[in-house]
């Protein structure tokens, strides 16, 4: 029993019945029963990570660890909630330690959430993925469990305000079936980004229109989000900028006036 855990599953499911959200799930016979599984995650907003869990529920009324950046553990506010759940706090600086953590829960038989993609995506299309997913599952045993959300940037994304009142989005979430980590990192993550993205692809076309110029809908559906590489560049600008602000932080030293 976990009773704090349970309490945000029952105040989420509040939120999400005042917010009408409208959810449609898939698939969710191909979350494993028990043992473990790495569930790995399309990332299109921040809210991904409260839908993602939804199958693994349904499932046994089984719990997701999902692995989160630090700064979310460091809050005030999120940060005792998500140590009580047992997620996994990631240092991108140093990412050694979060994914030993990762690895030793898949040990013990637990569902872990990771993103393939590190980052949302701003276009809405998946992004290259990085390796961490199959490398946890060769080290562990564990299978893989692809995961999509489609329609959860509506809510909030990256770039644009939250749409956290009575908005009615739907939300749809498809499982596919277990990729069994056989082979190297490198051709597992392959494997992973096509069943990913013929995923997306499925739900896509079943979820309804996409009109025009709306923020939310890829541009190859005609939408006003950034194309992959627009959005890969945008990411490539972002992250130079902060780069640039550490080091003139750095190289300022410490402020002469301030208290010893």
């Amino acid at each position: 029993m976990e009773p704090v855990y349970d309490a945000v599953i029952t105040t989420a499911r509040m939120l999400w019945l005042a917010e009408g959200l409208k959810f449609k799930v898939s698939g969710v016979e191909n979350v494993p029963k028990d043992g473990p599984g790495v569930v790995a995650i399309n990332h299109t907003g921040y809210m991904d990570f409260t839908y993602a869990g939804i199958p693994a529920f349904l499932q046994g009324r089984r719990k997701v660890r999902f692995m989160a950046k630090k700064e979310v553990f460091d809050s005030k506010t999120s940060g005792p909630i998500m140590r009580a759940l047992k997620h996994i706090p990631v240092d991108r600086s140093s990412g050694a330690q979060s994914y030993q953590t990762a690895v030793e829960y898949l040990k013990r038989g637990e569902l872990v959430g990771v993103y393939p993609e590190a980052t949302i995506s701003r276009s809405f299309e998946l992004k290259a993925f990085k390796s961490g997913a199959a490398r946890m599952a060769l080290e562990s045993g564990a299978p893989i469990i692809p995961t999509v959300i489609w329609g959860a940037q509506r809510v909030w994304t990256k770039g644009h305000p939250k749409n956290l009142g009575r908005s009615n989005v739907k939300i749809m979430i498809g499982v596919a079936e277990p990729i069994e980590p056989t082979g190297d990192a490198e051709s597992i993550t392959t494997r992973l980004h096509k069943v990913m993205s013929e995923k997306l692809l499925e739900l896509q076309d079943a979820y309804g229109e996409h009109p025009q110029g709306e923020f939310w809908v890829p541009a190859r559906l005609g939408g006003s989000a950034p194309t992959l590489e627009e959005a890969n560049q945008m990411d490539a600008d972002e992250q130079a900028a902060k780069a640039a602000r550490r080091a003139e932080r750095e190289a300022g030293g410490p402020n002469p006036g301030a208290d010893s």
